[in-house]
């Protein structure tokens, strides 16, 4: 195990009737106006954006509104916003929605006070010295944006999908309320497992050795989506099931799924990032289950005791690589390219994007003729 500093200054509040909170903790931190950051609009059908709006204006606080923020969010959306809260001089950034729109607001927070190109931070030009206060409201758990200081963003006009981390983008209150997840489709509740199990995946597999309290935390995380998952695509509405499930996304990046790692691996995650770059349609947790599992199979030799015990702990079954990608088709997550839509002449493509980060991981340093392989073993 490696020494390490956990700190995580986000207060998660979480269960039933907590979104109507968001009013209290705006108005005991003093804050006047929101940019209020949102998606495509599924909050007015579910009940969450009256309950927020009705907080604000219980607590007078004035809130300016941006819609939406689309899946693998935008550089040109983020600046759209990043406009409007300088021009109406917002105290602070209230992303409601899932983690497309918190990664965008975590952007716009960095960037309110920044006199260059928010895409600066992305790559890798400065890093994020201030931020102005973001608190979120979460409808989608998957992406555990709720609760660190990460940002994931894609520039349309470069196809580069780049991420930046900062503690001063960790939000400053959380709000996980369940129940207002029960009329999520079952495809957004897979890729949300798919994302959560992949993040503490990146940990689990980066090679670090004598890690053996946080191994047991990490299969504990993974078996409660393994089993809350098959849960809720038979009953959406189960509470247990979707708590258990929510807090299990938020805990496989926040911090403590990594805790006396080397960091975490990545790799996977920056190759999946060249497949939602080149089709934004393609889902981060649908493309996670097509590359990490193809990874996985590149590097076993490097992992294979830790494979096995994956297997066992999990699946019960020795082979932990067949045994995920069995669970992956069981729930019906998407297991190679040609599932996501892409044709083996894409490759060439995805390989020259994704090749914009190597070398990459830390498990196994990936060059190009890597992540060729990995992609021919996901076709």
């Amino acid at each position: 195990m490696n020494n390490f500093v956990f700190y995580n200054p986000t207060k998660l509040v979480f269960g039933k009737n907590t979104v109507e909170k968001i009013g209290e903790y705006l108005k005991k931190d003093k804050i006047k106006k929101v940019l209020f950051l949102a998606g495509g609009g599924s909050i007015k059908k579910n009940g969450v954006y009256e309950k927020v709006a009705r907080a604000l204006f219980e607590s007078s606080i004035e809130k300016v509104e941006v819609w939406g923020v689309r899946p693998n969010p935008v550089l040109s959306k983020v600046k759209e916003a990043l406009e409007v809260a300088r021009r109406e001089k917002v105290d602070a950034i209230l992303a409601v929605g899932g983690g497309s729109v918190i990664d965008s607001a975590k952007a716009v927070a960095a960037g309110v006070n920044y006199d260059g190109d928010v895409w600066d931070f992305y790559s890798g030009k400065t890093r994020v010295k201030e931020a102005i206060p973001l608190y979120t409201i979460l409808t989608l758990s998957a992406t555990g944006t709720e609760m660190n200081g990460n940002s994931v963003v894609t520039n349309e006009e470069t196809l580069e999908k780049f991420s930046f981390s900062s503690i001063h983008v960790y939000p400053k209150v959380s709000i996980v309320d369940p129940e207002v997840q029960y009329t999520l489709p079952p495809n957004q509740t897979v890729n949300g497992a798919v994302d959560a199990i992949s993040h503490v995946m990146e940990y689990y597999f980066d090679g670090t050795k004598n890690t053996q309290l946080i191994d047991r935390v990490d299969e504990g995380i993974i078996k409660t989506l393994v089993e809350t998952t098959e849960i809720l695509l038979e009953n959406p509405k189960d509470y247990e099931a979707r708590a258990n499930f929510a807090l299990s996304t938020t805990l496989a990046l926040n911090g403590i799924s990594g805790m006396g790692h080397s960091g975490g691996d990545w790799s996977s995650h920056a190759i999946e990032h060249a497949l939602s770059a080149l089709n934004p349609e393609v889902a981060h947790g649908a493309g996670l289950a097509v590359v990490f599992p193809a990874w996985l199979t590149y590097v076993k030799d490097l992992i294979s005791d830790k494979l096995v015990r994956f297997g066992m702990e999990i699946f019960g079954r020795e082979d932990g690589i067949s045994a995920l990608k069995g669970w992956y088709k069981k729930i019906g997550a998407p297991t190679t390219l040609r599932e996501l839509g892409f044709e083996r002449e894409d490759i060439d493509k995805l390989v020259d994007i994704a090749s914009k980060m190597t070398p990459m991981g830390r498990l196994k340093k990936l060059v190009k003729e890597d992540v060729r392989k990995i992609l021919e073993i996901a076709f």
